[in-house]
């Protein structure tokens, strides 16, 4: 099969023919029709994932159809149309048996513990666990933007920051994350304020529904902007970047009792931010994590996609070949463009 392959880190990749994937006994092989390019395949291409081994092939929000299935495998044939978080569980672990296998102790994630969807094919594990089946009206493209950025941000909105109607949440940095964040929060009923330093990313978070917005660029306190807009400060803040700045800020800009949901990755020399914690304590503020979503939970995630209130489609900002994802990845690094970048052609 056609793959993109880096043999070195920060070393540029090449389109390579490699052997094709067979499935494990409890997997399958998929035909990947689409893949997104996420700010985490650039971390993993940069060396700051421990868990790749070289060479490596990247991708990690896809959608396809099942062409091989495992002999274990007992709820998918070949022809079904899936897609699948981009952490899946053992089965097996506390974790897992509690419902949660987003922390799975012995999880695996394509694109990083075994080669990715920037290929034809791809071997996904554990397949009667960790496989979501597509609605039909749904397209591959719509489909593979999922599979990180938004699923990550449907549980830091409703499951992890529990969002309600009326209450203001803050979104700190508006790239594939954010704009998620700033839709699904605006559909479960929140007031929302998006935070970046580029108009053209705020104009499309006020289109998705943004109420406000801050450019932190021309703003001299980011956090007292938003604790202003809201009368008080946000009940509910992301830093959906991943960066100490806007960590800060998310926390700062928290009205008391208020939680901060962390979902942009910070690692190498951002793996351990300053966080104002003198404030943390004195106004009981909660510091939460969301590492992506489990499988059994997309069901309400598509409910809302089904019903109009979720329209992850608009958060597309263009469809690139398989050639054109390797600068795409390589230049995730200077947040150009707005929107999601798919993959479409291989």
């Amino acid at each position: 099969m056609k793959a993109v392959v880096y043999e070195a880190f920060s070393a540029p990749p090449q389109i390579m023919t490699v052997p094709d994937p067979t499935p494990e006994p409890h997997g399958v092989v998929v035909k990947v029709m689409a893949t997104g390019v996420c700010r985490s395949d650039w971390h993993g291409w940069v060396g700051h994932d421990t868990d790749i081994q070289l060479p490596h092939v990247p991708g990690h929000e896809l959608a396809g159809i099942v062409e091989a299935v495992g002999r274990d495998v007992t709820k998918w044939k070949a022809g079904d149309r899936v897609t699948v978080p981009f952490v899946g569980g053992c089965g097996a672990c506390p974790e897992c048996h509690s419902g949660n296998h987003q922390v799975c102790d012995r999880q695996f994630q394509p694109g990083f513990t075994h080669w990715g969807s920037f290929a034809e094919y791809v071997s996904l594990h554990r397949a009667d666990i960790n496989l979501v089946r597509l609605p039909e009206t749904m397209d591959f493209t719509t489909a593979a933007s999922l599979g990180c950025r938004f699923v990550t941000s449907f549980r830091a909105v409703v499951d992890q920051g529990k969002t309600s109607a009326g209450q203001w949440v803050a979104v700190h940095g508006c790239g594939g994350v954010g704009l998620s964040a700033i839709m699904i929060a605006n559909a479960v009923g929140a007031n929302v304020v998006a935070v970046d330093i580029a108009e053209d990313k705020l104009a499309l978070a006020r289109a998705l529904g943004a109420v406000a917005t801050v450019n932190a660029s021309k703003v001299g306190e980011v956090a007292e902007a938003v604790i202003e807009i809201t009368r008080g400060g946000a009940h509910v803040s992301l830093d959906a970047l991943g960066h100490p700045t806007t960590c800060f800020n998310s926390i700062s800009n928290l009205r008391k009792r208020g939680k901060h949901v962390q979902v942009g990755l910070m690692l190498a020399e951002n793996s351990t931010p300053a966080i104002p914690m003198s404030r943390v304590i004195a106004n009981e503020l909660e510091i939460l994590g969301s590492h992506g979503m489990q499988a059994h939970r997309y069901d309400a995630m598509m409910e809302m996609i089904l019903s109009g209130k979720l329209a992850p489609q608009k958060l597309i900002g263009r469809t690139i070949t398989l050639e054109q994802s390797i600068d795409a990845l390589t230049t995730m690094d200077r947040f150009e463009g707005t929107g999601v970048t798919v993959v479409t052609e291989f």
